[in-house]
């Protein structure tokens, strides 16, 4: 088997025997970004001689440990990453290089794991397609006329190219989830507090969550493993023992009860997408599950709230970025005319757009009837996903409700994009766990994601019946493989 197959698994068991080294095996991924990057545009960021020389140190040690021993990992480029530019895809922070590491990259790197490079994504991860990003768009690997999804295209694109075996993204509302889902990848955002936050450039505080992709169950279980837990930095941040997910997920799962809504809520959806879902559902019933209709009577609402709460919390997070402190600087007569030149030329299009969104939202007179009554609609949402759980185990939906769209497609209309994430958000808002497995091939070879959804801190059930669904499941890589191993 080639390097570029292997699984983390697989790669660190060939290190730890010695059949191969750190080395050859960022030999072999290197040759793939420098043909295959080019094109699809991944990576903002890749510092070899940094990759090379943490590769060289891993292969002289002499203790041989770690549950990510010599596995190249990319990292969205809104992760700090000490002294390799973070930018977050924006203009604004286009030369900036952190001081520090987010907490995430630090847990990676000890155990083992190597930073390959940072992944683009849309301006600071706000978007559905990374065609937002300050840089370029990036391109879907099973048809470059489409988007690979976002915010974390990049991410999802490096794994489905094998240019990398595993990535971290990042997930304020769908953005692991629907890029696994276009790419067809494994995507996991963990509940609200699981994996630290530190060193996550912010969008929406109260929503985003750091989590793994790769393109299998286990092997989005170890990263999480690696960088799940309390950290003293984050305050929101859960304080509880992290079991070890990717020996878990081999324990049998013999019975489950899962949830659906009634197909006239099922809104919008794509005739391809309904079929898949429908058979999703059979296959879980095969497996040992039973299925319970369930009501979410405030889900039609989600998007609403989220676009109201998501942009508010934007408006201030991104206050920072004057001119002042770090990032883009033009330099003014005027501290005004600072503010104004440095933040209109740095963001693009979409920030400035959630920006404004958010500050109404905010603003006197506005607050009680906006961000108030959004904030005490989610909480409704939450009281009905609580109200679920009391009766199922796991909530099954679509990933998305389409297939992956044309570039420049929704570009111009931005609720059509927004409507993207139609499946994703709610669990975002509920703060629950979710993951995003291919379960089948659309017209034109595009994968169809599924997303199994778990009661609050219930990574581990998750993580089993999807592992045992994907078992059950044929999803091929084999025309990816032909194309890009």
């Amino acid at each position: 088997m080639r390097i570029g197959e292997l699984s983390l698994k697989e790669l660190r068991n060939s290190i730890k025997k010695g059949e191969i080294r750190c080395i050859d095996v960022i030999d072999d991924y290197k040759k793939r970004i420098e043909k295959f990057d080019k094109e699809l545009k991944a990576f903002v960021t890749i510092d070899w001689e940094r990759v090379y020389q943490r590769a060289k140190s891993l292969d002289e040690e002499k203790s041989k440990e770690g549950l990510l021993l010599g596995c190249p990992i990319a990292i969205k480029d809104n992760i700090l990453t000490k002294g390799i530019r973070t930018t977050a895809g924006s203009k604004i922070l286009e030369n900036y290089i952190p001081p520090y590491s987010a907490t995430v990259v630090e847990k990676i790197e000890k155990e083992g794991g190597i930073v390959i490079g940072k992944t683009n994504l849309d301006e600071f991860a706000m978007g559905s397609s990374t065609e937002n990003s300050a840089f370029f768009p990036t391109l879907n690997p099973w048809d470059t006329k489409r988007v690979p999804g976002g915010s974390s295209g990049g991410s999802a694109v490096a794994v489905a190219s094998f240019m990398s075996p595993a990535s971290l993204g990042s997930d304020t509302g769908g953005s692991i989830r629907q890029p696994a889902s276009f790419c067809g990848v494994v995507g996991f955002k963990p509940t609200y507090g699981r994996v630290s936050r530190y060193g996550l450039i912010a969008f929406a505080s109260s929503l985003d969550q750091i989590g793994p992709m790769a393109r299998n169950v286990e092997d989005v279980s170890i990263i999480l493993s690696v960088i799940s837990g309390y950290d003293p930095k984050d305050s929101t941040s859960f304080k509880s023992l992290v079991p070890p997910y990717h020996e878990k997920i081999k324990e049998k799962i013999d019975s489950f009860k899962f949830g659906v809504i009634k197909d006239e809520e099922l809104e919008g959806i794509d005739e391809e997408v309904y079929k898949a879902y429908k058979e999703t559902l059979n296959l879980m019933e095969k497996i040992g599950g039973r299925k319970v209709y369930i009501e979410l009577p405030h889900l039609k609402y989600s998007i609403y709230v989220y676009y109201i709460l998501a942009t508010s919390e934007a408006s201030s997070n991104l206050a920072r970025y004057d001119g002042v402190r770090y990032g883009l600087r033009l330099e003014k007569e005027t501290l005004l005319s600072l503010y104004q030149d440095s933040r209109s030329k740095g963001f693009g299009k979409e920030v400035k757009r959630r920006i404004l969104l958010g500050t109404f939202s905010l603003s006197a007179g506005y607050y009680r009837a906006f961000y108030g009554k959004a904030s005490m609609v989610r909480q409704l949402i939450k009281n009905d996903f609580e109200k679920a759980f009391k009766e199922v185990d796991f909530i099954v939906l679509p990933t998305t409700p389409e297939l992956p769209f044309l570039l420049g497609e929704k570009s111009e209309d931005p609720i059509k994009m927004y409507l993207s994430d139609l499946f994703t958000i709610p669990p975002n808002l509920a703060m629950l766990p979710a993951i995003s497995i291919p379960v089948s091939l659309g017209k034109g070879s595009l994968p169809i994601g599924m997303q199994i959804i778990g009661n609050l801190f219930d990574e581990v059930n998750i993580l089993k019946v999807a592992n045992l669904l994907e078992k059950n499941l044929s999803f091929l890589y084999n025309e990816l493989k032909r194309r890009y191993l």
